[in-house]
């Protein structure tokens, strides 16, 4: 079957442009960038059939157009810290190109070496990449399994029209407030006041983000929520009654604003700490596999250096990595120009040197934890804003040790910290897009060159309209607060100038340590669940609970267990349009936004407002759970 051809590689191209300028916007508007596996999916499905293009076709065309959301979020979490911390007056176009087009081949790179090590194995769900092939194998097999889909994909995107900012908001999409505390006299300093309360989240209405629950299940989803009870049900109420200092504020700001701050700025550095904990407790697991993928690259290359060919021709089609003798040259081979760009940023060829080694080395651990971590939870909610802090801030103290502070340290911290964040973006893009083509039978080594072309357009052509928002809207305004880039760039100038919260970040080292020793299944994942937003871990949470009532129904009904997985699989397929609509209309109104139409914005009542969304709970209810009851019901009867 046709696979890597040219068609597929230009709609890829194109779209990985239009995909990534779009999130551009968003991520930097909202802090959150959309997943582009779903829309680029369903936008490869449209331009392909009509042309007569195989499935095979369309995984290349969709892996090649992910990557300009994958490449663009790992820019806009950190290029725009130059920025923000002064160091940049202006955006700099060659050495932006540069941190991305690097670091996105890196990412290629490092997740083509360590594909076989995560796409087989059998502890990663990969809920997204599930829910990616259902879509495409649905759009193949016509209206059996499409209309699950497509249905789920319109009913949601008309949801996110009535509930987006940017759309006609007439649905809340969460609520929250403030419980205050009875006050306390300190039973150290009787003179001093303890007081404080609790912020009340609520879920968000978001059909994607139940989607993404129903999909990981119960159990993960779980774990995810613990994490956000962790930080707003005891960390951030705890702050605020061991703080009296901080009644004083009230009368200039609101609990909620100060109850907010304490969780960006204490919370969070605690979440960095316990993520940096978790990372390496996550790669000592993943171990033998990579000291056996590493084997493995050496191997190729000797045998390449003797002219003896590559092994990669005894493997089956399906399993046919670029040559991993290769893929190490061309690891050292880019040492060399991020090498000269550091020696720019720090005018010193010792201090470019460690900092190089330090970006490979961090890069290739990190990339292993991307790609882990979008097994585990998806591409929508890997953290690589948090592990990029935690490469950041290991670069800041190896570069504080060798001497390098001041402006020039903050410049090679944000460099390190850039080009890891793109090769991150792209590992965890990548991982996601093999695993779907695994599941549809694509070969590897297309797709990785496939994903290198796309890192090698999208990276000449994406500085520009990062140029033109900064121009338009002024980034780090409130028009554009690109929260991930503030965070970096605070951090990158606190620990050059010594300002750095490390009690915070050890105390959250030793959270993950007493995790780990309680055996708790994924530490990583109840950081993540600390460092997101709570109403995007608990509706996460809800979509679990949603999969855990229907298994339980199904239970009952003592269907044998290869019935009752493709009844499931219903539930997947509706789960997958609902992540793939809300997805689309996102970046469809970032389009519209950017294109200079604003949508009307109707006066409604707060109570009608809430009363919305909740019809939005109950109505992704009834889509997760009803449509593969009424399958076992069909198959019964017949």
């Amino acid at each position: 079957m046709p696979e890597l051809t040219f068609r597929s590689l230009f709609i890829g191209v194109v779209l990985a442009i239009i995909l990534g300028a779009a999130n551009a916007y968003v991520g930097m508007k909202a802090g959150l960038t959309v997943a582009a596996t779903f829309p680029a999916t369903v936008m490869a499905l449209a331009l392909l059939r009509p042309l007569g293009g195989g499935v095979l076709e369309q995984n290349v065309a969709r892996t090649t157009a992910s990557v300009g959301e994958a490449l663009v979020a790992g820019a806009i979490f950190t290029i725009p810290a130059f920025l923000l911390t002064g160091v940049w007056s202006e955006f700099n176009y060659w050495e932006s190109t540069l941190i991305m087009l690097v670091g996105g081949t890196l990412g290629v790179l490092f997740i083509t070496f360590l594909r076989r090590v995560l796409v087989h194995d059998p502890e990663l769900p990969f809920p997204e990449s599930v829910a990616c092939a259902e879509l495409t194998k649905a759009g193949q097999a016509g209206e059996t399994g499409a209309s699950y889909v497509f249905g789920a994909m319109g009913l949601s995107a008309v949801i996110e029209v009535f509930k987006n900012e940017i759309g006609i908001k007439i649905i809340q999409e969460y609520a929250r407030g403030f419980l205050p505390f009875r006050r306390f006299a300190s039973p150290i300093l009787p003179d001093i006041q303890h007081g404080g309360g609790i912020v009340w989240v609520t879920p968000s209405a978001s059909p994607m983000l139940m989607g993404v629950g129903f999909i990981i299940g119960w159990r993960l989803a779980a774990l995810v929520f613990t994490g956000g009870l962790i930080a707003w049900g005891l960390l951030v109420p705890l702050l605020l009654f061991a703080g009296p200092h901080l009644e004083s504020a009230v009368g200039s700001r609101s609990w909620m604003e100060i109850a907010s701050a304490v969780w960006r700025q204490q919370v969070r550095p605690l979440a960095v700490g316990a993520m940096i904990v978790a990372a390496f407790y996550t790669l000592s697991r993943l171990r033998q596999a990579l000291r056996s993928a590493f084997a493995h690259a050496v191997q190729d290359l000797l045998r390449m250096v003797r002219g003896g060919g590559s092994s990669s021709s005894e493997v089956l089609r399906t399993e046919k990595d670029l040559p991993m003798g290769a893929v190490l040259l061309g690891i050292l081979g880019l040492a060399i120009p991020i090498a000269i760009l550091y020696g720019y940023f720090t005018e010193r060829v010792g201090a470019a040197l460690v900092t190089t080694l330090v970006m490979l080395a961090a890069g290739l651990l990190f990339a292993a934890v991307a790609g882990y971590l979008v097994g585990l939870i998806g591409s929508s909610n890997n953290p690589i804003s948090g592990l990029t802090l935690s490469t950041l801030i290991l670069a800041g103290l190896i570069l504080l040790g060798i001497g390098v502070s001041g402006e020039r340290g903050v410049l090679a911290v944000l460099g390190v910290a850039a080009v890891i964040c793109c090769a991150m973006g792209i590992a965890g893009d990548m991982m996601q897009d093999l695993k779907v083509g695994q599941l549809l039978g694509g070969t590897p080594w297309r797709m990785q060159l496939g994903e290198m072309i796309g890192v090698w357009v999208s990276a000449l052509v994406l500085t520009v309209p990062l140029v033109v928002l900064h121009r338009t809207y002024t980034i780090g305004s409130e028009a554009l607060p690109a929260p991930q880039a503030g965070l970096m760039a605070m951090m990158s100038q606190g620990i050059m100038a010594g300002q750095m919260a490390w009690p915070l970040v050890l105390m959250g080292a030793f959270l993950a340590l007493a995790l780990i020793l309680l055996r708790v299944p994924s530490v990583m994942l109840i950081a993540v669940g600390m460092y997101l937003p709570f109403y995007s871990t608990a509706a996460i949470f809800v979509g679990g609970l949603f999969r855990a009532i229907l298994e339980s129904v199904l239970r009952r009904r003592s269907l044998p267990e290869g019935e009752r997985e493709r009844i499931e699989n219903v539930g997947t397929l509706v789960a997958s349009g609902l992540i793939a609509g809300e997805s689309i209309t996102s970046i469809v109104l970032a389009f519209l936004l950017i294109g200079g139409l604003t949508l009307p914005k109707p006066a409604v009542a707060p109570m009608l407002m809430n009363g919305l969304a909740l019809l939005v709970f109950a109505i992704t209810a009834v889509a997760l759970i009803v449509p593969p009851l009424r399958v076992a019901r069909a198959n019964r009867s017949a």
